[in-house]
């Protein structure tokens, strides 16, 4: 769906189911100054169209045992193709994402562990992949991300 066919609304629209997916037609109607039905049309169109790719729950993940977060960068052997980058990484459960990208590194990993030694072990299985000729790790002091509320 091309950017020029969502009008502000739709982007209002977004905008309040990213700050709370658990947000109601009713609510949101109130908000933008139309029906509810009109708003369970304009959600059901940009879900139909791919804009809206799913709802999800924010979850703190300290508070689940998994408080370090990293990125690892990643060079592999130049023979290297994506799905075996993929394959490499994923296999991982401490991966949560991974980014194939243009240049040096070939890839990042972001990754979620326990404690700085799990880290340290997750890295050590990465490096232990006959593919990657080395790692650089990046740990994450703190973080910002569009949409979500800082905790207090």
């Amino acid at each position: 769906m091309a950017e020029e066919l969502l009008d502000a609304t739709d982007h209002e629209i977004i905008a309040l189911l990213r700050e709370d997916a658990r947000r109601t037609f009713s609510d949101i109607a109130g908000r933008v100054s139309l029906s509810t039905a009109a708003v369970k049309r304009r959600v059901d169109r940009l879900r139909e169209k791919g804009v809206i790719t799913g709802f999800t729950v924010q979850v703190d993940h300290a508070k689940l045992g998994w408080g370090i977060e990293a990125f690892a960068q990643l060079r592999f052997f130049g023979s290297t193709n994506v799905a075996e980058i993929v394959e490499t990484t994923t296999r991982i459960p401490e991966a949560q994402a991974v980014f194939t990208i243009a240049g040096d590194p070939d890839a990042v990993v972001w990754l979620r562990s326990r404690d700085m030694a799990h880290l340290q072990s997750t890295i050590d299985e990465l490096r232990r992949s006959h593919r990657i000729t080395s790692t650089r790790t990046l740990i994450v002091l703190d973080s910002w991300v569009r949409g979500e509320d800082r905790p207090e």
